[in-house]
């Protein structure tokens, strides 16, 4: 997808960031329209018209973004994909998308919009977006570069009520003519961390790096095969480090070929020193019997008991065993005497006394294991 054409009236952007969701506060996430925002510096100091960057956000407050931009509602965004951005002139399309994502039971990722509900999760279907901006419904922008920050969480690992419906986009006759390159952030059935103290998605946060580093390349897409190794190691670090568990993903569709790139580097021979797996895994469970642990609002009014300089550095997830392990991580590393602020958020709303012993039984071994020679402390 690189080249020499990098004149920057040739190039068009859709730049998206939700923080906030019509759902309420259990769906907060901080940072997407910070990485928006960040982004879209990136492209305008790049050169790109302002008039073809179309920026929409949702931001969770206190953040107040220093540049214009429009709402990030399903209807906003599916005329911006359908009418206009569609029928844009032009070479180059970049795609930016974060915020919260679901991979559904036939295996295609939901992105969801600023109006989504609990009982109305409004969103895009990516997969749909894609076949459509590599048909003749789009006759110009022919080398495409799609960044998604966003989970792929299993729909049915996430207990919904009601299972999502179908809203794909209409797509036009398939093509030779465009070049796609689809850089996800999570993988399959993987949660996309974010850092809720700096305000970043850990995956956007070393991408927007690695842009800036090759900012004299911009704003032609830089070469995807030698830009995805580079994500790949700095997430496998950050995976080593604990603090997260994605595995970033990279698919290449041309007239030349289809691709998907492998997603991890073979581990090294010399031994990866490891955190104690039995003892999170004992605390993980005891945490999970709580059936108020399993629900994300009930599991957001415990994370909400402590205090707020504790809370707001969490990582949180979708999926009840990913967040879960997250916080207990988190309050290891950080925070450890916030471990028992956490026994007692729970038991206060759930005075079991079996699930209880074994909680503190769990805690005090995960406890104790953190803090050996090669722990996480």
């Amino acid at each position: 997808m690189t080249g020499t054409r990098r004149d920057p009236a040739r190039v068009h952007a859709l730049i998206v960031g939700v923080e906030r969701y019509d759902a309420g506060a259990p769906w907060d996430l901080p940072g997407p329209a910070r990485d928006a925002v960040r982004f879209h510096r990136l492209l305008r100091a790049a050169g790109v018209p302002e008039d073809q960057l179309r920026l929409h956000l949702a931001p969770l407050p206190p953040y107040v973004p220093d540049v214009p931009y429009e709402p990030a509602d399903q209807a906003t965004l599916r005329r911006v994909l359908v009418r206009e951005l569609a029928a844009a002139p032009g070479r180059v399309l970049w795609v930016w998308w974060g915020g919260h994502g679901v991979l559904d039971r036939t295996g295609r990722l939901r992105l969801f919009c600023a109006d989504a509900t609990v009982a109305d999760k409004l969103a895009i279907d990516l997969d749909s977006a894609l076949e459509r901006y590599a048909s003749d419904a789009v006759p110009a922008l022919t080398e495409q570069l799609w960044i998604v920050d966003a989970c792929e969480t299993f729909e049915e690992d996430l207990a919904f009520k009601e299972q999502l419906p179908a809203d794909i986009l209409p797509v036009g006759h398939r093509t030779l003519l465009h070049r796609q390159t689809l850089l996800r952030a999570a993988g399959r059935g993987r949660a996309a961390a974010n850092d809720p103290e700096r305000g970043t998605g850990l995956f956007s946060d070393v991408l927007l790096g690695l842009l800036a580093d090759r900012a004299a390349v911009l704003p032609a897409p830089p070469d995807p095969e030698e830009l995805f190794p580079a994500v790949r190691t700095r997430i496998g670090a950050l995976r080593e480090a604990g603090r997260t568990l994605q595995y970033p993903a990279i698919r290449l569709q041309s007239p030349e070929r289809t691709e998907d790139l492998p997603g991890a580097v073979p581990v090294p021979s010399e031994p990866v020193r490891r955190r104690p797996v039995p003892a999170l895994q004992r605390a993980v469970e005891a945490l999970l019997a709580y059936p108020s642990m399993a629900d994300p609002i009930e599991r957001q009014t415990v994370v909400s008991a402590l205090s707020s300089g504790v809370s707001a550095t969490l990582p949180r997830h979708n999926r009840a065993r990913t967040d879960v392990a997250g916080i207990l991580n988190s309050l290891a590393r950080y925070h450890p005497e916030a471990l028992w602020d956490l026994f007692d958020a729970v038991v206060s709303v759930d005075g079991d006394a079996g699930r209880g012993d074994e909680l503190d039984a769990a805690l005090r071994a995960f406890e104790a294991s953190v803090r050996q020679p090669g722990g996480q402390k």
